[in-house]
C-alpha cells in the first residue's frame, strides 16, 4: 500500500481512481463497510482505491482545544485499511486555509485535478467544504458535470444502536471495553512508549511497564483490565491498572501493565494494549498488603479471561 501526505505527494501522471473520504478514527465496523464498498468498486472498475483522511482532526483546527479522544493513530489507521485492501492511504493536512475552501473548489482542486476521481464513496452524512456546505447531493451534482459518480453508504446499526466514533469514545471513557470492541470489530487498542515509573510495583512483587501515551489517546476509565500486551510480534497476557494509585495518594494518572509470567524490562520500547475485559474499578486500600492481595486476584482473573478466550 502506498502512503501519501499532502497534495504534493501525489505522483505525477496519477490516473483515475476510486476515492473514499473521512476522518475514519477507530476504523469501526461502519467505516469498514464503507471502505469495503470503495475497494469493491475500485476492483470492478479496474482502478486503484484511495482512502483520504485528515490530520490533525478538523475539530482541533476549527475549535482549538476541542480535539476528541483519538481511538486510532494514523499509523494504526493505515495498518487497518491496508488489511481491507486499500491501495493508497492519503493524509491531507487539515489547515485553516483548507477549512475555508468552498465545497465545489475542494472537489475541483483535490478530487478532480489531483486524484482524477472516477467514483467517490462517502457516508450518507458526509459534509465538506467551508461551513460544511458540501454533501452527497453536491458530489452527485458535480459528478454529473465533471464525469464521476458519487455513492453514499448508510450508517451501520444494530437494533437501536448506530455505530460511530463518538459512541465508541463514550464506551471507552466509561470503561465499557466490551461494548467498544463490539462496535470496533476488535478490542480497543492503546499504544505508547514504556517509561520509568516509581518502581513501586517492583517493590510489591508486581513490576509494571508504565506507558507514556499520545496526547489525545482514548484512555479507558480508571480501573483494572485484562489486556493483550503486544510487543515485537508477541502477544502476552497482562493485568493493566489505569488511575492515580490512590492507595499511595498518587496525583498523576498512569497506565501500568503487569505482564503475566514474564520478567523483562520494556523501558524505551513501543508497545500496545488491546483491552479485552474490565475487571474492576479503581479503589483505595488501607494497607499495601491489602493492595498486594487484590493484585494477586486481578492477575488470576486476567489469567482466567485468557483461558476462556484461547
Amino acid at each position: 500500500m502506498q502512503r501519501w501526505r499532502g497534495l504534493e505527494a501525489i505522483p505525477n501522471g496519477w490516473g483515475r481512481s476510486v476515492v473514499t473520504i473521512g476522518v475514519f478514527d477507530g476504523l469501526h465496523r461502519g467505516h469498514a463497510r464503507l471502505v469495503n464498498h470503495a475497494v469493491r468498486r475500485a476492483r470492478e472498475m479496474g482502478l486503484p482505491s484511495v482512502l483520504m483522511t485528515f490530520d490533525p482532526h478538523p475539530s482541533e483546527v476549527l475549535r482549538p482545544g476541542s480535539h476528541p479522544a483519538q481511538l486510532t493513530s494514523l499509523r494504526r489507521r493505515a495498518e487497518l485499511v491496508e488489511q481491507l485492501g486499500v491501495e493508497v492511504f492519503f493524509v491531507l493536512p487539515f489547515t485553516l486555509e483548507l477549512s475555508r475552501m468552498p465545497a465545489d473548489e475542494f472537489v475541483h482542486t483535490v478530487l478532480i485535478e489531483r486524484l482524477h476521481v472516477a467514483d467517490v464513496v462517502v457516508g450518507d452524512n458526509f459534509t465538506f467544504g467551508h461551513k460544511a456546505a458540501g454533501n452527497i447531493d453536491l458530489l452527485r451534482e458535480l459528478g454529473r458535470r465533471f464525469g464521476f459518480t458519487a455513492e453514499g453508504v448508510g450508517l451501520l446499526s444494530e437494533g437501536e444502536l448506530t455505530f460511530s466514533s463518538t459512541y465508541i469514545r463514550s464506551c471507552v471513557a466509561a470503561g465499557d471495553v466490551a461494548a467498544a470492541a463490539t462496535a470496533l470489530g476488535r478490542p480497543h487498542r492503546l499504544e505508547g512508549i514504556v517509561v520509568r515509573g516509581d518502581q513501586r510495583g517492583r517493590s510489591l512483587g508486581y513490576p509494571t511497564a508504565n506507558l507514556s501515551t499520545p496526547r489525545h489517546a482514548a484512555i479507558p476509565a480508571d480501573g483494572v483490565y485484562a489486556c493483550r500486551f503486544l510487543h515485537r510480534g508477541r502477544e502476552l497476557a497482562a493485568a493493566v491498572s489505569i488511575g492515580t494509585n490512590p492507595t499511595f495518594s498518587g496525583q498523576e494518572r498512569r497506565v501500568e501493565a503487569f505482564v503475566l509470567d514474564l520478567e523483562e524490562d520494556f523501558y524505551g520500547e513501543r508497545v500496545a494494549l488491546d483491552f479485552i475485559a474490565r475487571l474492576r474499578g479503581m479503589c483505595r486500600f488501607d494497607t499495601p498488603e491489602q493492595l498486594v492481595a487484590q493484585i494477586g486476584d486481578d492477575v488470576e482473573r486476567t489469567r482466567a479471561v485468557f483461558e476462556q478466550t484461547s
